[in-house]
């Protein structure tokens, strides 16, 4: 009996994370078509050009992976941090690191087999990624600085260092004559997988990265520990865990996975690093992780969406002429209702338990009148 009860609670549980996602991204389209109507533009056109430019053919869908990817990875970044504890909200900064280091690895040993260059460079990513993830760690371990205010300023750091790296007078511009590094090696470039689309295997690579990073966090021990420390640190330490060596750990890995988001932007996208290339993947990561509930496969989800929405949103605005900045109001509706907790099975149940409440009052008083009328 209590084997039935606890998957009736495990089953209920993994529904409210699915349905409480999907009720916040309708609340959201619905509360954009207002805005829509409002500013005088047809919403079924608007929304129609929305869904077609993201989605509506290969070449479309292809776009928005490309543009899901490094949210998917800067997603992932935010993830472990937090399920660890964590409040990481350096990986912009991280994500540059990544790739100003992807970027001159990529031109460091050519004729190099593509099999190997491109794990090379993701590795070399990644560890840039650890590495500035290191300091505000290492800071919080020993002095216990808070990491939000570190990580806040080695953003700044990370955007204005790689800016000078490739400026007139940074050492990696070479000649070029935009503030950017020499394009990488042609073995290092990500090729479409279709002819005539912008698809290539960068989504697929954060996919199974994704699924890596959900065996590590829940499938082993390292994982168990890091999650155990940001449920309760106390609790743990207790229990015998390292907490210190798990605050590393689940820093230095989660400035990893922004900093090979960061190397495959050079891989996939632009070739090579150029100065302030990111529109705000590291914050936006927070949102993506926020509505796939902190877990690699909601963010896998959570990051194909924003991506389409960005996708869609330039067709949007050529075919209804809507703003495309409403994007912007429609993603930031959906985590203002994710991250309000408002759970329509919550609301459901409160109604039922409402209702029964009620019946059993109605009964109580049936009975006593009948007790009356004796």
């Amino acid at each position: 009996m209590s084997n039935k009860k606890n998957l009736r609670k495990k089953a209920y549980e993994v529904l409210g994370d699915f349905l409480d996602p999907v009720t916040a991204i309708i609340i959201a389209l619905t509360l954009g078509g207002i805005i829509i109507a409002l500013l005088g533009d047809d919403v079924s056109v608007a929304l129609s050009a929305l869904f077609k430019g993201s989605l509506g053919n290969m070449r479309n869908i292809g776009q928005s992976l490309l543009s899901a990817t490094p949210l998917l990875f800067t997603g992932l970044s935010f993830s472990v941090a937090y399920r660890s504890g964590l409040f990481n909200i350096g990986a912009e900064g991280q994500l540059y690191m990544g790739a100003i280091v992807g970027a001159i690895v990529g031109t460091l040993f050519n004729g190099l087999p593509g099999f190997i260059y491109i794990p090379l460079v993701l590795l070399a990513g990644a560890a840039a990624g650890a590495m500035w993830a290191f300091i505000p760690a290492i800071l919080k371990v020993r002095l216990g600085v808070h990491e939000v205010i570190n990580v806040i300023m080695l953003n700044k750091i990370a955007l204005y260092f790689t800016n000078w790296l490739v400026s007139g007078k940074g050492p990696f511009r070479l000649g070029s004559v935009q503030p950017a590094t020499p394009f990488v090696d042609d073995a290092v470039r990500l090729k479409a997988l279709f002819p005539g689309t912008p698809m290539n295997i960068g989504y697929l690579i954060g996919v199974f990265i994704a699924f890596n990073v959900f065996v590590l966090m829940w499938k082993t021990k390292s994982g168990y520990r890091m999650r155990a420390v940001g449920l309760n640190r106390n609790a743990a330490q207790f229990a015998g865990i390292n907490v210190n060596r798990s605050v590393l750990t689940a820093f230095m890995l989660s400035g990893a996975l922004a900093g090979i988001g960061g190397a495959l932007e050079i891989c996939s996208v632009y070739g090579r690093f150029y100065a302030g290339f990111s529109p705000g993947y590291g914050f936006e990561g927070i949102a993506v992780s926020l509505l796939g509930n902190n877990h690699p496969i909601g963010i896998v989800v959570s990051s194909f969406l924003f991506g389409a929405l960005k996708t869609g949103a330039m067709k949007m605005q050529i075919i209804a002429g809507t703003n495309v900045n409403l994007v912007k109001v429609l993603q930031a509706l959906i985590i203002f209702f994710v991250a309000g907790k408002w759970s329509i099975l919550s609301l459901i149940q409160k109604q039922v338990d409402k209702f029964r409440l009620f019946q059993k009052r109605r009964e109580t008083r049936a009975s006593a009148g009948e007790e009356n009328n004796l």
